[in-house]
């Protein structure tokens, strides 16, 4: 719902926005289980949506898919209108397109072992500082011997291939160890058998596709239906900072705009930071700094804000804190933190509040003015227009059968790529090596010529020469000690 360049996003004494020209500033929305995180989350998807915004967000439970779906007129929506005074309120469905990794509940999503790249790789395969040393190798060696690496077979022969060649390879680009690379087979492996492959091939998600606007202006709201995937969790972070880097490698820059171009919310961000070793964590705080000059807006949604590493959580400037349990230290200590990052309200104890929040209430602060944060107020947040709960198995079909996109990413393209042409290496070099009982009188007695055009002799005569020449020394040998011992002189 839009007002003058701004979502609505609920009543506290006051109606409260988010200003669209502040949208690409970032935003963090928390809280526990159960308190309306995925409903926030749908408002300002929808928000988005009707101010022409296209919007990427990870369905965690299937609970988002309902956006696609007109909303009921239920009682409690009734109601909850009537507290914050809504009187313009419609239920209706929002443009969308559903995607799924595994290519069950949506379009298939692939990208090539070349664009998610050796750090996001290693992640992935949770390789040590050595390992990923050697996955560069293999990176750098397909950059210089042109071969595509698309899939896992591609790299599994690449990384094969290396070790076989580990004693040339070494003065060029470094030690590789056979032990290194057999844990990276491993590793492989046992992502292929979690089913991880299905997400590396062709054709490759086009970033495009993501930034649709709807014939009617509303911009397109992209689902990835994340309920299996959040079963790989490596598999599901990795994904979706591949995707934020490829947004911001891709994008020109545009600077600050009247609206974003692109609005990302990160479900279950905690994932994302969980043990991410510092090259990953400076990979993760520059794509959030830098990204925002794209275009696009970043939100973060998880259950406590102390999961946000502060690095990044001091660029997050739109927030929504639902409330926070403190039954353990450590709660108590995220209730306090949460209380912290907001602007002081002298008329609201924060911290007692955030204990306090019903279900649908928040604590609300967004960037307004000259992007400053707002004072936080106490919100009661208004419903979503799209239904509140998921599609069914038939709905999500038909959603899925009239995308814009249906029939472009189904079908895997399977090209030559490394795989292929180092096989075909192997049996070029077979091919020109001799094999037993070919031309075996020219192998054992015949002669032939080398790569430089010099002669060169078979084995047989070689093997003649020398009994040649060792009979003439022992002939030699034997006259000699004859003749010494013929004039009486001793050896």
């Amino acid at each position: 719902m839009i007002q003058d360049g701004k979502i609505y996003l609920g009543t506290s004494t006051k109606p409260e926005y988010l200003e669209l020209r502040f949208a690409n500033r970032h935003g963090l929305i928390t809280g526990a289980t159960g308190t309306g995180k995925t409903v926030s989350l749908q408002v300002l998807a929808e928000g988005f949506s009707d101010a022409g915004v296209p919007v990427f967000a990870a369905d965690i439970k299937g609970d988002l898919s309902g956006i696609a779906a007109v909303g009921e007129p239920k009682d409690f929506i009734k109601k909850r209108n009537e507290l914050i005074g809504l009187d313009v309120y419609e239920n209706r469905a929002y443009p969308t397109i559903l995607w799924d990794v595994f290519g069950e509940e949506g379009h298939p999503v692939r990208a090539t072992v070349l664009d998610m790249g050796p750090l996001l790789l290693s992640r992935l395969l949770e390789l040590n500082e050595v390992q990923e040393g050697v996955l560069n190798i293999a990176f750098r060696i397909a950059s210089d011997e042109k071969l595509p690496i698309v899939d896992l077979k591609d790299l599994r022969a690449l990384i094969n291939n290396i070790s076989e060649r580990s004693k040339e390879l070494t003065t060029t680009y470094g030690n590789v160890a056979a032990s290194s690379v057999g844990a990276i087979q491993r590793r492989l492996l046992v992502l292929e058998e979690q089913g991880a492959d299905m997400f590396f091939g062709e054709p490759a998600l086009d970033i495009s596709d993501l930034m649709r606007i709807a014939p009617d202006g509303r911009g397109v709201v992209n689902l990835m239906t994340a309920d299996k995937l959040m079963q790989k969790p490596r598999l599901y972070s990795t994904f979706l900072l591949w995707l934020l880097t490829k947004l911001w490698q891709m994008l020109p820059e545009v600077g600050d705009m009247a609206k974003p171009k692109l609005v990302f919310f990160f479900d279950e961000a905690h994932l994302l930071f969980d043990e991410a070793p510092k090259a990953l964590m400076e990979r993760i705080e520059q794509v959030a700094r830098l990204i925002r000059s794209k275009g696009v807006g970043v939100y973060f949604i998880t259950q406590n804000p102390l999961d946000v590493p502060d690095t990044v959580s001091s660029q997050l400037g739109n927030r929504v804190q639902h409330a926070l349990r403190a039954f353990t230290p450590k709660e108590q200590k995220a209730i306090k933190a949460a209380a912290g990052t907001f602007r002081a309200n002298p008329k609201l104890d924060t911290e007692a509040v955030i204990k306090e929040l019903k279900t649908g209430e928040a604590l609300v602060s967004m960037l307004e003015n000259k992007g400053e944060p707002s004072i936080v107020q106490r919100t009661m947040m208004r419903p979503p227009e799209g239904r509140i709960g998921p599609l069914s198995a038939e709905e999500r079909r038909g959603v899925i059968e009239y995308s814009p996109v249906f029939g472009k990413y189904e079908d895997a393209v399977d090209r030559e790529t490394a795989h292929e042409m180092l096989a075909k290496r192997t049996e070029e070099a077979a091919a020109a090596t001799p094999s037993p009982g070919s031309n075996w009188s020219d192998v054992i007695f015949g002669s032939g010529t080398s790569s430089s055009g010099r002669k060169t002799q078979g084995v047989g005569t070689m093997v003649a020469k020398e009994l040649q020449r060792s009979v003439s020394r022992t002939v030699a040998t034997m006259i000699k000690n004859v003749i010494m011992k013929s004039i009486g002189l001793k050896r």
